[in-house]
């Protein structure tokens, strides 16, 4: 019997799954030559992608998602949380990513100083968040889970399997002195509200409904209903 850990990396395999990682590459535009820190990078998907073009370090607290995933890029793989940021010298990293971990941290008020202090002048963070408004959306249409849209709307929690309890934040909370939101893109619109079945699996209609997020994810009210938001911080002013 599969436990919670490999299911979670099976799902990662299937349509939902690659057309999140494909949207968050598409939108963060196949970078090359950068310097790149992934910091909570879960199966190092993004982390090897990026790594074809790029030089990549990412951070993941647990060793074990560090090993399912198969790579096929070089890049460097630390074991650690907010501690392995200090090691880095000040401006190491033209982009960050951050995506789907601040829900959990405790301490994200200083990862986030951290990331702005890794930084280098104009370069990006790029952060993947829990967008409350789409979670709801997922309950009522997708899993016709009214009882918990209900508890959501009313301020109750949702926990994830393996990573525990969401905690919701809004993007103005990644700003800082000098760290500035540049845009915000939604990411799963609309494939995380149909129901599941054959079709999802051939390419065609994952190319279409692909393109179909492409035209409307930074585009209101779009963006605001999307699963996933897309923020892009840019380090601007002079330390």
């Amino acid at each position: 019997m599969k436990d919670e850990l490999q299911t979670y990396f099976d799902n990662t395999k299937l349509p939902w799954g690659r057309l999140f990682y494909r949207m968050v590459l598409d939108q963060l535009g196949y970078p090359k030559g950068l310097r790149i820190l992934d910091f909570g990078s879960g199966f190092g998907i993004t982390a090897d992608a990026l790594a074809a073009d790029n030089e990549v370090i990412a951070v993941e607290p647990y060793r074990r998602m560090t090993e399912m995933a198969p790579k096929q890029h070089p890049f460097t793989q630390l074991i650690g949380k907010l501690e392995a940021l200090e090691e880095f010298p000040d401006e190491s990293f033209d982009l960050i990513l951050c995506h789907n971990v601040l829900e959990y941290a405790p301490e994200r008020d200083e990862i986030i100083d951290s990331f702005a202090r890794l930084l280098k002048k104009d370069g990006v963070l790029s952060v993947v968040r829990h967008n409350h408004p789409g979670r709801v959306m997922q309950k009522v249409v997708f899993e016709q889970a009214l009882d918990e849209a209900k508890s959501l709307l009313g301020g109750g929690a949702i926990c994830v399997r393996n990573f525990g309890e969401v905690h919701y934040y809004p993007p103005k909370a990644l700003e800082r002195q000098g760290l500035s939101i540049k845009e915000i893109q939604g990411i799963r619109i609309f494939w995380a509200l149909q129901p599941y079945d054959e079709s999802k699996k051939e390419k065609a209609w994952q190319d279409r409904i692909f393109e179909i997020e492409q035209l409307v994810c930074r585009e209101e009210p779009y963006k605001s209903i999307a699963m996933f938001q897309h923020v892009f911080l840019t380090l601007e002013a002079v330390r």
